[in-house]
């Protein structure tokens, strides 16, 4: 038998509507809506009186109803195109997101976060979400070398950061002359979007400076994903700090996979089988340096003896691996939190802008030592 009042408590509780606040505040149902959406036609007294009954009542005003009257969703897209496998054993994004939790929580803003299986699949999501009006604006992560997201945004009118993306120079200012020049502006259009980034390059200055310092002339960089700008920027100027040293390409290069662990292995393994072997290897994050000590372990090669080994971001990973990583060592919820930022000031009407994030540094641990005799 039912104990009296049980039904009621199992039965889902029915949300509020702006007929239950018209009933309790004593006022028309166009009276509340006047309230609520801060239209005219209504005393400062009935207004006041209006919020607070449906405060009481826990009412929210419908998101569907809000798109269709023009006001914002409250909620923000994270769209993540990558393999879903490699999310599981990757810590940088779910630091990165924390950030940007962290702000919007703050302004009590939702964040959408949808993982696709390619960029036409992201481009379609952006299409949707703006059509229906699911979100306010979007935060867009691995930009490409050659990348239609932005384009597309724009063209949306959909308010975007790009996160990570490759900072975009400043035109000089030019000199007056007699004759005319080209527009040195011309070569640099304005941005489309936003953008916050980190300096890759410098931040591989600093892990070069390292090695080369401990004599390391036999480097092999195990990048991520080809294709995304900061693997080609990383690539990039691994060879221009190898050339300014004088390092052969044969000796300092780079390899891509996928970020994995198992991929990250695979590709130590073919490294080391090389003639001569590389005496310092750089991963692009730290599951796969973490799975390249693995494989210098199997094989018997001793870390740092005969292999040193860094890690592009730092973790508990390369802290608790014995011998623990060096690594580069950065604010990646910081970084979350500037690109919330950002994109909060852009739907407030702010300029676009390129905003450079904290430059990591690098963190000296066991796993490097001085090059090996030969």
């Amino acid at each position: 038998m039912t104990a009296p009042g049980e039904a009621a408590r199992r039965k889902p509780a029915r949300r509020p509507t702006i007929k239950d606040i018209a009933r309790r505040a004593g006022v028309s149902e166009s009276a509340v809506s006047f309230a609520l959406n801060d239209r005219p036609g209504v005393s400062q007294d009935t207004r006041a009186r209006v919020r607070r009954v449906a405060e009481e009542l826990g009412w929210q005003a419908n998101s569907a109803a809000r798109a269709l009257s023009g006001e914002r969703a409250g909620a923000m897209g994270l769209v993540l195109a990558r393999p879903a496998q490699t999310l599981g054993v990757e810590s940088f994004f779910l630091q990165l997101v924390s950030g940007i939790q962290e702000v919007l929580s703050a302004r009590k803003i939702a964040l959408l976060f949808q993982v696709v299986e390619d960029l036409d699949t992201e481009c379609a999501l952006y299409r949707r979400w703006w059509a229906e009006r699911r979100v306010d604006g979007v935060l867009v992560v691995d930009p490409r070398t050659e990348d239609p997201r932005p384009e597309l945004l724009a063209s949306l009118g959909l308010p975007a950061v790009v996160v990570g993306g490759p900072a975009t120079p400043e035109p000089a200012t030019p000199e007056p002359v007699v004759s005319a020049a080209p527009d040195p502006a011309a070569a640099h259009p304005p941005p489309l979007l936003s953008t916050v980034w980190a300096d890759d390059a410098k931040a591989m200055t600093r892990v070069l400076d390292h090695l080369h310092g401990l004599g390391h002339r036999r480097i092999v960089h195990v990048a991520g994903m080809p294709g995304l700008a900061h693997t080609e920027r990383r690539i990039r100027s691994l060879r221009t700090e190898a050339d300014l040293r004088g390092l052969d390409e044969r000796h300092v290069h780079s390899v891509t996979t996928d970020y994995s662990d198992a991929e990250g292995a695979e590709a130590t393994r073919r490294i080391l089988d090389a003639a001569p072997p590389p005496t310092a290897i750089i991963y692009d994050n730290d599951v796969m340096a973490v799975a390249g000590a693995s494989v210098a372990a199997e094989r018997g090669i001793p870390v740092p003896g005969a292999l040193s080994i860094v890690a592009w971001d730092d973790s508990a990973l390369c802290r608790v691996t014995h011998p623990r990583l060096t690594a580069l060592v950065r604010d990646t919820p910081g970084f979350g939190r500037l690109a919330a930022q950002e994109l909060l000031a852009v739907l407030d009407g702010g300029p676009l802008r390129t905003v450079q994030g904290e430059l990591p540094h690098l963190e000296a641990r066991e796993s490097t030592g001085a090059r090996p005799p030969r």
